[in-house]
């Protein structure tokens, strides 16, 4: 005893506790060999804390996937791989985060016929109950063994079939999202980002086989609320292709498909599809919708549609088209936002609209920007807004509409959205607590 004294007064730091308990040396264990032997549930809630506080980032998810539900954990796994985590954008879970993004780089980087389709599929027993919502924003073609030839005549302007019917197919989600049971959101560009010098008009190719695969896919992912395909150069016929697969679609609430290449007889199939579905949100910005297109959009809205956004920003409806989808907003009861943005519109249309503003109790927001109404067009407006009580929003930028005009409009919608913003918090304060 007088010896641990002596040792004790020369180090300070030598203590009996510096021996680590059983119990520790037990977890130390687990952690170390957890690849091979993964204990966690028999173990109790404080134990099992700390050996997944301790453990490993780069554990192989055939281990973690099923086993790890620790949202700390997870969270690690997600700063570690990437800069940027909102995981608002997931749920509030960094699981689900961990999973969609991890599933999207392996399907952004696939090369068909090179990349083994086993990567995809191994990890659909990993990833399937944590996958909701899936954003892949390229697919990359697959590589050509021969080499075209060298032509110094190649235009900028090149057709998609410049290069001889080479099959391009890209990877066929088919066997991955009917696997996944809760994918309820998809969003697909099929293009090459970042291609630079490498540019060649066959990088974007959605081909007829992939719309056909992509198609038959949704329609059996019966979960599906919203489905977007952007900047993929779909035309009418891979619409009319799309929506014969979507007709009867049970759950599809939400339909982008803005920055592509539809015309009057693509507009024309999605006119049957509000007709027939249950479609709630429509996206056609940026395509090449004429009047004959937007006249199909029109009659179904006037005759059956639960349709409540719909934007044609960046087509060319003209006043024919603009004329007709005012004259059906005149008994539709469902729209409440309507986007016709840069669309060569004038003062025709702005008349029909008047009306519009004088008799629908539905629409909350039109944008009209980049058109030409003209100063008769702001003042048609006006008089339509006058006993108007539901316009919150009037966008009238680029309008060409007289100044005066426009600030009594916005008088009157402000003045709504007032109204609307006091009849809310009344309805909250009735509210029972």
């Amino acid at each position: 005893s007088c010896y641990t004294r002596r040792c004790i007064t020369e180090d300070p730091s030598w203590s009996l506790i510096t021996v680590p308990h059983l119990t520790e040396l037990c977890l130390q264990h687990i952690v170390h060999n957890f690849e091979k032997n993964p204990i966690l549930d028999r173990l109790l809630p404080a134990h099992q804390r700390k050996v997944v506080d301790r453990l490993s980032t780069g554990l192989p998810l055939a281990v973690t996937a099923n086993l790890v539900s620790d949202e700390e954990y997870w969270k690690r796994c997600c700063i570690e791989r990437w800069q940027v985590c909102d995981v608002s954008n997931y749920g509030d879970s960094w699981k689900r985060m961990f999973f969609e993004r991890h599933l999207e780089n392996i399907l952004k980087c696939f090369i068909p016929n090179i990349t083994d389709p086993n990567q995809v599929l191994e990890l659909i027993p990993l990833c399937k109950d944590y996958v909701w919502k899936l954003e892949v924003d390229q697919f990359l073609p697959p590589v050509q063994v021969d080499q075209k030839e060298e032509r110094d005549d190649l235009s900028d302007t090149g057709s998609d079939t410049e290069f001889g019917e080479v099959p391009m197919q890209h990877y066929d989600l088919r066997d991955l999202i009917t696997a996944l049971p809760h994918l309820e959101e998809l969003h697909l560009t099929y293009g090459v980002k970042d291609c630079g010098m490498n540019f060649e008009w066959n990088l974007f190719n959605f081909t007829k086989q992939d719309c056909y695969n992509l198609a038959a896919a949704v329609k059996i992912c019966r979960n599906l609320k919203v489905f977007k395909l952007t900047r993929s150069k779909v035309d009418d016929d891979k619409t009319k292709l799309l929506v014969r697969n979507l007709m009867d679609h049970p759950c599809l609430v939400e339909l982008n498909l803005s920055h592509n290449v539809i015309r009057d007889e693509g507009a024309q199939a999605l006119g049957k599809l509000i007709s027939h579905g249950r479609l709630q949100t429509l996206d056609l910005c940026n395509n090449q919708i004429h009047h004959l297109g937007a006249q199909a959009l029109a009659q179904a809205l006037a005759e059956k549609s639960t349709l409540t956004s719909l934007n044609l920003r960046l087509n060319f409806v003209e006043d024919k088209g603009g004329e007709a989808i005012g004259r059906a907003l005149l008994t539709n009861s469902t729209l409440k936002s309507i986007h016709l943005g840069s669309n060569n519109l004038s003062e025709l249309t702005a008349t029909m609209f008047s009306q519009v503003l004088a008799q629908n109790a539905t629409l909350m927001s039109i944008n009209f920007s980049c058109n030409h109404l003209g100063l008769n067009g702001g003042k048609q407006l006006l008089e339509g807004l006058l006993d108007n009580k539901t316009l919150t929003e009037l966008d009238l930028r680029q309008t060409e509409v007289d100044q005066e005009a426009e600030y009594l409009i916005h008088q009157i919608v402000w003045a709504n959205q007032e109204a609307v913003s006091l009849g809310s918090l009344q309805h909250a304060a009735a509210k029972p607590l």
